[in-house]
């Protein structure tokens, strides 16, 4: 099989197949959640459940005090890659090209020097976070497989897109095949990793203020 041809195949089949693992996957996860349910608080509210949950999903976005002095290179490494992934996946022009294709929908684009830069930056952070696991010794007693295939699967993704983009070691066909193939490698995981994370994050957070909430107490 060529490049060109397993390109092909990457994009049709591959990324079919991976879209169905992924949706599905996400959903069933969730629907395991909501169907868990909690019993019913017969104690009297003392405050809104809805504020609760609503105040607490921003709240917990802000490292308190405590957290940020114990833990700072986790918190701010933390945000640095999640934003810098966020930005290359949305606001580069190449991706929002295909997801106008998938949605319909389209919106500006950052220059691409930009998040070319972002990026180089995501990339050296994430070395720097798998580096920090690996030598903290606490960090490194609790780490498990699941932790480093979540690393992994996180990281590729954003090496095979720079490789593509510069054109470095393989023909394009290859480079954008193995773009891609990781990609599509990461949302077949996805449901089944800690990845799952990026959706039950909010759900977990409006939970736990909802119940304080209704307390009376601020999470």
């Amino acid at each position: 099989m060529s490049a060109a041809e397993l390109l092909m195949w990457i994009r049709g089949p591959a990324l079919q197949f991976a879209t169905v693992v992924f949706v599905i996957g996400v959903v069933v996860r969730i629907l395991e959640i909501l169907v868990l349910g909690r019993k019913q608080d017969l104690a009297a509210a003392r405050g809104s459940a809805l504020a609760g949950g609503l105040r607490t999903i921003f709240s917990r976005s802000v490292p308190d005090r405590g957290t940020l002095q114990r833990s700072t290179f986790n918190v701010v490494a933390g945000y640095i890659f999640h934003f810098g992934i966020f930005l290359a996946l949305f606001f580069f022009a190449p991706h929002i090209l295909f997801l106008h294709d998938v949605f319909g929908v389209y919106w500006p684009s950052l220059p691409t020097q930009f998040i070319d830069a972002v990026t180089v930056v995501t990339m050296i952070t994430l070395l720097a976070v798998l580096l920090h696991r690996i030598s903290h010794k606490v960090m490194r007693y609790l780490s498990r497989s699941s932790d480093y295939l979540a690393w992994l699967l996180t990281f590729l993704p954003v090496l095979t897109g720079y490789l593509a983009f510069h054109r470095i070691g393989l023909t394009p066909p290859m480079l954008m095949a193995l773009h891609i193939a990781s990609v599509e490698l990461l949302m077949v995981a996805f449901p089944f990793t800690k990845l799952m994370h990026a959706f039950t994050l909010v759900m977990a957070r409006y939970y736990n203020g909802a119940m304080a909430g209704r307390k009376g107490v601020n999470a």
